[in-house]
């Protein structure tokens, strides 16, 4: 099983914008360098890429979640 980690601690969020879908739903294929969510610190948001492959998706942290660096936003199989 392979994971999605935050690249940085702040809020995570699974859409662009609160009106648009999820970059990715439980159950979809990531490749690598795919945008799962947005991180934001401070009124900045940073994409957060996929840097592994893989099929169904399972985001363990939940929208507008406050992350560490290094949690686990996602597994994958």
């Amino acid at each position: 099983m392979a994971q999605i980690l935050s690249p940085l601690p702040g809020t995570f969020y699974r859409s662009p914008a609160p009106d648009k879908p999820p970059f990715k739903e439980d159950g979809d294929a990531v490749a690598v360098g795919d945008v799962v969510g947005l991180i934001e610190v401070m009124k900045s948001f940073h994409e957060v890429r996929s840097d592994v492959a893989g099929s169904n998706v399972r985001f363990v942290t939940d929208n507008e979640e406050p992350v560490m660096a290094g949690a686990v936003l996602a597994e994958l199989d």
